[in-house]
């Protein structure tokens, strides 16, 4: 079986594996708990966690709250900042492709009286800054546009966009589900970026825990957002529950060791898309169509048009031999609303196959390829 679906999912690499293990076993205290060895274990894992992810986007650590992963962190940004800051504006921006997380909660925003402007994209799934600049209003509190696109990979300009957005007193958040792990995130350098998403799954860690990055201010304080989960004082007071450590912890790790293979890991992932790409026109000749623009894109991702075959047929036909899908996990079922705001056609769509590759070939079984 040769893994392709890698912008799905990840395999967790056997050191984060290692690492979590202890703490669903032997160190199982609550972190939240006090003075006790088996609590105080579980808060300094917890700890250092948080710096290793606060490392790997160059932000405070006390800037990370951990999450269930980016549908909970995407919901919380816009739900939140939404609510408590009604008083300012009720007007929102976000991209017309994002993903179905950003999408139906702007929708189900909009059904209780916010206004939603869905901003056109082009060819590549990238927003144009004067577009944003025009859809801006007096009213606008925030706007939300993904570091990279989950079907195309087209790299957004967060640098530009968020800079607009600050020039006129806007909050901005960017989903960096697909970007992490493939593309640097310097947060110090991304000044005008208040919130940030990702998901541990995308980068080689576990599956149920990711992160939101909430820019403190000058005077040290908090974003005013309201949680998405009441109780009790766990991460800052803005996510309730006791905290999953060993998911947690496996999260951090997969964080240090992206940071370090960051450099590496983009060349490999460029290797190994032109060896696919190579064995891809071998096999289907001029049958093959690639939508992806190379110059401005995440590494790894390819997104393929094959002429005359449909994706579905071609995929559960090839189910024994290849996984990959024909776009974002979450909304596998129906034909790509990514593609076709990007301006393809019905038949272009359901002929379309996104491949996403690993740099741990052998560990996602990539040797097959390479």
């Amino acid at each position: 079986m040769l893994y392709l679906d890698n912008a799905a999912t990840t395999k967790v690499l056997p050191e984060v594996y290692e690492e979590m293990i202890p703490y669903i076993s032997e160190y199982y205290g609550n972190p939240n708990g006090k003075y006790y060895k088996k609590a105080l274990e579980s808060q300094l894992a917890v700890n250092i966690a948080r710096e290793r992810v606060a490392s790997f986007i160059n932000c405070r650590p006390d800037e990370v709250i951990f999450t269930s992963g980016s549908t909970e962190s995407n919901n919380f940004i816009l739900k939140g900042y939404a609510h408590a800051n009604k008083d300012k504006g009720n007007h929102i921006i976000v991209s017309s492709i994002e993903h179905s997380c950003i999408k139906n909660t702007a929708l189900f925003l909009q059904d209780n009286g916010y206004e939603i402007t869905f901003l056109p994209v082009d060819k590549n799934g990238l927003v144009d800054s004067k577009a944003l600049e025009k859809a801006i209003k007096p009213n606008t509190i925030l706007v939300s546009i993904m570091w990279a696109n989950n079907e195309l990979g087209g790299i957004n300009d967060i640098k530009k966009l968020s800079n607009i957005c600050h020039n006129k007193g806007i909050a901005f958040h960017t989903d960096a589900t697909q970007f992490a792990g493939k593309g640097l995130i310097d947060l110090q350098d991304y000044s005008d970026v208040d919130f940030l998403s990702l998901s541990a799954h995308k980068f080689y860690g576990p599956k149920g825990v990711g992160i939101i990055f909430m820019r403190k201010d000058k005077n040290n304080l908090y974003p005013k957002i309201t949680p998405l989960i009441h109780g009790g004082e766990q991460e800052f007071e803005f996510r309730s529950g006791t905290l999953a450590v060993h998911q947690i912890v496996g999260l951090g790790k997969a964080a240090e060791i992206a940071q370090r293979d960051l450099d590496k890991n983009i060349k490999l992932l460029k290797k190994y898309e032109q060896q696919f790409k190579k064995k891809l026109i071998e096999v289907f000749g001029d049958k093959i169509e690639i939508n992806n623009d190379f110059k401005n894109k995440i590494p790894g991702l390819i997104s393929v048009r094959l002429k005359g075959y449909n994706n579905q047929l071609f995929l559960k036909n090839a189910s024994e031999i290849i996984s990959a899908s024909t776009g974002s996990a979450c909304s596998n079922s129906k034909p790509s609303y990514v593609l076709k705001e990007c301006g393809y056609s019905d038949d272009e769509i359901k002929e379309t196959i996104r491949f996403s590759l690993s740099a741990y070939g052998k560990y996602d079984n990539f040797r097959e390829i390479e």
